[in-house]
């Protein structure tokens, strides 16, 4: 062996040096439904003078540490109950790390759990934090298996469950009764996660639930009501707890431009709320039309994409990227999303451009 394959061999864990780098294709040229983002840019106006503030932002400075502007704002425009306050990250990513972190342990066992299939950052994140993954199964028709949830928590006493509401990748809601059974079950014992990415297609949450369960916590991200570009996440749970999760967050880990994108985001909400409004409604027009094409099954969504199986997931993701179309074949995932392909709802173009790509992977 080299130098180097020895210093790695010596040094880096083996489960770490396992796996591979989380796998981001190269999309210039491509219509791009593959990662969930909203298609629409600010209306020019908005750019211009967004601009104007980034250009007077303090890069010579750190960022306020507090982040109180940014924080003030996203409690008062995205429903965050009177009295609670948000954390931020560097997108939701940092916040599920923070949690793994802050709950793994040196002395015994820690297990992070989630229905399967889910976010593989649940998964990633309690491998790098030193926690047990453990994956419960969805039934077949993506539903949570409620006794089957109940008993792995009854075995495992999870310190972190992950909740993705809706879920990625399939789409659908959870039913809130089996989730409301959940958080109960977890009791004082355990922390319960609502992930809640995509709440602005979905405008259904649990963060009014949160001064009912002290071990609840609801996190979001901007990234999909149409600011992917600043990677920003909050969460919010109670004070007490909160503050917890905080002492595991690095310094000064949101940077000054995403701040002031943020906050200028936000005093503009409703454009973006709009844009929401119009994905929705082209996500209802694609999936009809998806449906009335032979050999294709396409699942509920309360997203900004769909979930469907084809007869060949592989050959028309393939093809689709021959006709420079990138979506995500989702189909060696899991079991129950064998020859599933997700696909980002976008603009009415785009859209139009992905069915007559996909009619013709299917001829």
């Amino acid at each position: 062996m080299s130098f180097i394959e020895n210093l790695i061999s010596n040094t880096i864990r083996a489960d770490v040096r396992e796996i591979g780098v989380y796998h981001v294709p190269d999309a210039s040229g491509y219509i791009k439904l593959d990662a969930m983002e909203n298609p629409y840019l600010l209306p020019e106006h908005l750019r211009a003078e967004l601009g104007q503030r980034l250009a007077t932002a303090m890069l010579n400075r750190y960022p306020v540490a507090d982040y109180a502007t940014v924080k003030a704002k996203i409690c008062r425009h995205l429903g965050v109950p009177a009295g609670y306050d948000v954390l931020l990250g560097n997108g939701s990513d940092e916040l599920i790390s923070i949690m793994a972190m802050a709950t793994a342990r040196q002395d015994r066992r820690a297990v992070l759990m989630a229905p399967v299939p889910a976010f593989v950052m649940f998964s990633r994140s309690a491998q790098f934090a030193g926690m047990d993954f453990v994956g419960v199964p969805l039934r077949a028709d993506f539903t949570l298996d409620r006794a089957a949830m109940l008993a792995a928590i009854a075995e495992h006493q999870p310190a972190l469950l992950f909740l993705a509401y809706p879920n990625n990748p399939t789409g659908n809601l959870y039913d809130a009764d089996d989730m409301v059974a959940l958080i109960e079950a977890m009791g004082e014992h355990g922390i319960v996660v609502v992930d809640e990415a995509y709440e602005p297609f979905a405008q259904h949450s649990f963060m009014g639930r949160l001064p009912r369960f002290p071990n609840l916590v609801v996190m979001r991200t901007l990234s999909k009501l149409g600011l992917a570009g600043i990677r920003l996440g909050y969460m919010s749970a109670a004070p007490e707890l909160l503050e917890q999760f905080d002492k595991v967050r690095p310094p000064y880990n949101v940077n000054v431009l995403t701040q002031t994108a943020a906050e200028f985001a936000l005093d503009h909400i409703d454009v973006l709320n709009q844009q929401a409004a119009a994905l929705r409604a082209a996500r209802s027009d694609l999936s009809a039309r998806l449906a009335a094409l032979p050999g294709v099954e396409v699942f509920p969504s309360a997203a900004n994409f769909l979930l469907i199986r084809v007869p060949d997931s592989a050959e028309v993701c393939a093809k689709l990227h021959a006709h420079k179309v990138l979506v995500k074949n989702m189909g060696k995932m899991h079991a129950v999303l064998a020859n599933c392909v997700r696909v980002t709802v976008s603009t009415p173009e785009e859209n139009s451009v992905f069915l007559d790509a996909i009619t013709a992977s299917l001829a």
